[in-house]
């Protein structure tokens, strides 16, 4: 049957139209509202008591057994679980009346939820939902047969290549009317390979983002939930489904078409394709975006006054640009690969049953002589990598940081340099940008030392295909080339070379020479849109490289030479899955990771943190690294200090009394401490603060804040009340534990302005009768401890005056204060080198750890002597690692740096820009609260309501995860989890500051 070969009009029915055949066919008075169509009209009828109703009038071409059919298909749905509106039958209890005009029509129930075509960027989470739904209506049809599904109307794929030949007449743009066809062919001669063995099935025709209601989630995203609409439903390819589905979901973030194989995967997960299917994928989703172009602008043609089809123009033509952004044979490559379970890096042992290879021994005894027969002296290859030792300190910034290394390897007598197929490059790598850098090189580049003219000969027996100026491809036979460029070419086209001959001449310099071998498989350079052509062009001699996400498909369009050039292999592939089953496999459970699905870090520089495929992402939450990653000042001093001594500290040794000078000289003047005591966290240094405040006292009480951490040994785990890090925290402290309110004045007990004195005197007070209890009970406080800043809370600082009357409250009772500076001293908040000088306050005791070694495991103890005297009650203190020279080495090296570099005053300066750049984003995004701390010791607190402060803590989880994707890392913090944790090195620069706003900006603005 054939019921709709081209674009048509729409029935002539108007809202007040609509009004009467609702009252005429189904009793009921309602106001219409048009919903748009393109070639059908539906309509919102809103009746007086407010019930809602969708009115359907379907084009004349429509016949009633395909409405039977559309019904069966309901039934089909709803049985598997499907949500799908009900068909609401008429006075007559037929499902399909006829209106005065003689239309068709049909009324549904409303599907509540909210649009998705709009919704913005789709998550990962959401784009799996759309292929999980695409698997569960294929598998709920898969069995449903009816005459009505027999159609062959202009939106079946088996037809949609004659349809756009149709209607490409209608696109007025004579170069995207090209485009189009063009793409359109191209397509069709992949499937027409595969055509015969795609499975056919009833299946939807039209499941996509338009014809899926969504439903609001408490991450803030619309995940889809209702199918509507079955007026394409028929037989069709089973794959299909999915193509139409996917083509749906690539407007929503066009530049990253291939992101939508997170559905693809899903549906393949539930309804596995076979290997045509996988191959048919994406030529459909192609034709799927030329068919869309096509019939719009056929539909603008015949009905000008269709705003629908109008406002559909932009998208239409955004999913069609997507789709053919990936040159076509890449992309079904991408699919054939993303769906086996195979190694996609894995090399056959032959290129083909024809492909010549080179003589054996020849290859293994003598690197690159199959090439470069006249090389005489050493063949290094050279490690661009990411994990590259030559690349410290930054180096791979610099633009020249690939000639560095190979100019290196000549300086040490080498002949040849050479940076390898497959090998992610750090030295390609680009730092604040949203995007994934081309760090994968898909041939080898030999750097040839300077010297006289050498020969060039072919490594294997093959045929020229192209000869050019500068380079040759060679035909090798079973699919594929070998192109060899950099060189003076002397050989004719068609020529059959054995191994061993003549390609030409590479000509003397007294500079480096390059050469660049690229073996590549046929579809890869032929064809109307070859992938090469979509590979930015490298200079001569030098390879072409590709960002990570298209490294699965090229893995198989090129393979590494290596083996012609008598080279091992180095080609890499990004193994953070395979590393994450690792960890599952031998770690605890109860250790965290972090994201969904986490990248693989292997390398740090400064603020930035690189994984293994050279993404850099910019870190805001490692304030261990206060002085960045790879601090080269720290490196050297533990290389320097550990090939001269490393013992403990009963041993006489000059670096403990010099580090612990240098720690007592930080101090406020005329501190009252004078005692060091060092170990190798900050759980144990609070863990050492809580003994030392014991010991002194004679007390066991100590008063901690709800909502803190402390660490994670047995006694600063006891001062650790936060729920976000232990659930049950507030039920299981010890009975020596009192837990006092937390001072926040955003979310406390008594809140108001920063500069409002009383609320942290109304705080004060709770505390101080909360000590006047304990002692009446008994219990009089040994100590109080306190974080300078109120870390877990997400920055919070502490309400004006608070500190200095606690603590005054704390000494008149007999106690010691502790002040936690394990995350907020070193000069992070930026006004003074320690967090408590904001308040004005001197602790009795200071504990301090993660910035103190860089990323080096130090904490230490600062306090006075009767106190630190006091632990000699418990016998001698001991502790096998901390304080010996290594550490203190390193800790004097960051300190050292600390003052060179000016880390307090960056924190200062770039802290306030941060702040600034989130409290503009706050009066753009109503999602933002209140932005919290100071310096570098930031907080971005999300809500879902300003009034209430109703947290937003599943969508700043989301958020967080977007952000990863455009190369930020942040997390969150807060009993709620609603904070976003801004606390970087302390070298972040104002450039990166600003893209992390920006970063910020962009994800609240197009979504999570």
């Amino acid at each position: 049957m054939n019921d709709r070969h081209s674009a048509s009009m729409r029935p002539a029915v108007s809202e007040t139209d609509a009004e009467t055949i609702a009252r005429d066919c189904y009793g009921i008075e309602a106001v219409a509202r048009e919903l748009g169509s393109n070639q059908d009209r539906n309509f919102l009828l809103r009746e007086p008591d407010g019930t809602r109703s969708v009115l359907r009038i379907d084009n004349p071409t429509f016949g009633d057994d395909a409405r039977d059919a559309q019904h069966a298909a309901l039934d089909a749905y709803r049985a598997a679980g499907i949500p799908v509106p009900v068909v609401l039958a008429g006075p007559n209890g037929e499902l399909t009346q006829r209106s005065g005009g003689g239309y068709a029509v049909r009324r549904s129930e409303f599907a509540d939820g909210e649009p998705m075509l709009d919704a913005g960027y789709f998550a990962p989470v959401v784009l799996q939902e759309f292929g999980a739904l695409a698997a569960s209506s294929v598998n709920a049809l898969a069995t449903l047969a009816h005459p009505g599904l027999d159609r062959e109307h202009m939106w079946v794929m088996a037809v949609a290549h004659r349809e756009v030949g149709r209607c490409a007449p209608a696109i007025r743009d004579r170069a995207l009317r090209h485009r189009v066809t063009a793409a359109a062919d191209e397509a069709r001669s992949v499937l027409d390979e595969v055509a015969s063995g795609l499975p056919i099935q009833a299946i939807h025709g039209d499941l996509t983002d338009d014809n899926v209601m969504g439903v609001r989630g408490e991450d803030g995203r619309l995940h889809p939930r209702v199918v509507l609409d079955l007026g394409d439903l028929a037989y069709g390819w089973r794959v299909a489904e999915l193509a139409i589905t996917a083509s749906s979901l690539l407007h929503h973030e066009p530049e990253r078409p291939l992101r939508v194989f997170d559905a693809v995967e899903a549906f393949h997960s539930r309804a596995p394709l076979s290997d045509a299917e996988a191959r048919a994928l994406w030529p459909l989703i192609v034709l799927r975006g030329a068919i869309l172009v096509a019939s719009g602008w056929r539909q603008l043609e015949i009905d000008g006054d269709n705003a629908y089809a109008r406002d559909r123009i932009r998208v239409e033509q955004a999913i069609f640009d997507a789709a053919t952004s990936v040159p076509l044979a890449e992309a079904v490559e991408y699919a054939t690969v993303r769906l086996r379970s195979a190694d996609p890096l894995a090399v056959p042992d032959r290129l083909g049953a024809d492909a010549p290879e080179p003589h054996p021994k020849r290859a293994r005894s003598l690197p690159v002589r199959s090439l470069l027969p006249e090389i005489a002296g050493d063949v290094v290859v050279v490690d661009a990598g990411v994990e590259s030792p030559w690349l410290e300190a930054g180096r791979w910034l610099d633009a020249d940081a690939e000639d560095r290394l190979v100019a290196r390897a000549f300086a040490g007598g080498s002949a040849v340099a050479v940076l390898p197929f497959g090998v992610y490059r750090l030295t390609r790598t680009t730092i604040d940008c949203p995007d994934a850098a081309a760090t994968w090189p898909i041939g080898t580049e030999l750097h040839v030392a300077p010297g006289p003219r050498l020969v060039v000969t072919t490594p294997v027996e093959a045929t020229v295909f192209a000869a050019g100026e500068h380079g040759v491809r060679l035909r090798l036979g079973d699919g594929w080339y070998l192109d060899i460029d950099g060189f003076s070419v002397d050989v004719e086209v068609n020529s059959v070379l054995s191994p061993g001959t003549r390609l030409g001449l590479l000509p003397s310099a007294s500079e480096s020479r390059r050469l660049c071998v690229t073996l590549i498989r046929a579809d890869a350079v032929e064809g109307a849109s070859p992938p090469v052509d979509a590979v930015k062009e490298p200079d001569t001699g030098r390879s072409g490289l590709v960002t990570p996400e298209r490294v699965p498909a090229w893995s198989a369009l090129a393979r590494d030479p290596a083996g012609l050039l008598g080279l091992p292999s180095q080609a890499e592939r990004d193994q953070s899955a395979d590393e994450q089953r690792r960890r599952e496999q031998i770690l605890a459970g109860a250790q965290e990771r972090y994201y969904e699905h986490p990248m693989q870090i292997e390398r740090g520089w400064r603020h930035h943190l690189v994984d293994t495929t050279g993404r850099a992402y910019l870190d805001l939450v490692n304030n261990v690294a206060g002085l960045g990653h790879g601090h080269p000042g720290v490196a050297d001093a533990v290389d320097r200090q550990i090939r001269i001594l490393n013992t403990n500290s009963r041993f006489l040794y000059r670096e403990l009394a010099e580090y612990s000078e240098r720690l007592l000289a930080l101090l406020p003047p005329h501190s009252p401490l004078d005692t060091v005591v060092l170990v190798n966290s900050g759980s144990e240094a609070v863990d050492l603060a809580l003994r030392l405040v014991q010991a002194a006292t004679g007390r066991k009480t100590v008063v901690a804040l709800r909502e803190a951490y402390h660490g994670w040994t047995m006694a600063s785990d006891a001062v650790t009340t936060s729920a976000y890090d232990n659930p049950y925290a507030r039920d299981t402290r010890p009975e020596w534990i009192h837990v006092a309110d937390v001072p926040n004045r955003f979310r406390g007990t008594y809140r108001g302005a920063a500069e409002d004195r009383s609320v942290g005197a109304r705080y004060a007070a709770d505390l101080g009768a909360d000590l006047d209890k304990l002692a009446r009970r008994g219990r009089p406080a040994a100590g109080f401890i306190c974080e300078s800043v109120l870390g877990n809370a997400g920055g919070v600082l502490l309400p004006e005056g608070y500190l200095a009357d606690v603590y005054a409250r704390v000494r008149a009772a007999g106690g010691l204060c502790i002040a936690d500076e394990v995350q907020v001293g070193f000069g992070r908040t930026g006004a003074g080198f320690w967090g408590f000088e904001r308040s004005a306050v001197m602790p009795d005791v200071i504990a301090i750890a993660k910035p103190m070694g860089n990323g080096f495991p130090i904490g230490g103890v600062i306090t006075s002597r009767a106190a630190a005297d006091a632990l000699t009650s418990q016998g001698q203190f001991f502790s096998s690692t901390g304080g010996n020279p290594l550490s203190c080495r390193v800790g004097l090296a960051v300190l050292d740096a600390m003052e060179a570099e000016g880390t307090q005053r960056n924190a200062r300066e770039i802290g306030r820009h941060l702040a600034a750049g989130f409290r503009a984003l706050a009066e753009r995004h109503g999602i933002i609260g209140p932005i919290h701390g100071e310096g570098l010791y930031l907080g971005v607190e999300l809500v879902r309501d300003r009034d209430t402060l109703e947290p937003a803590a599943q969508e700043a989880a989301a958020i967080c995860e977007r952000l990863r994707e455009l190369g930020v890392i942040v997390l969150t913090t807060s009993e709620r989890s609603n904070v976003l944790k801004v606390k970087p090195p302390l070298c972040i620069t104002a450039e990166s500051a600003d893209y992390a706003v920006a970063a910020l900006d962009r994800v609240l603005t197009e979504g999570w």
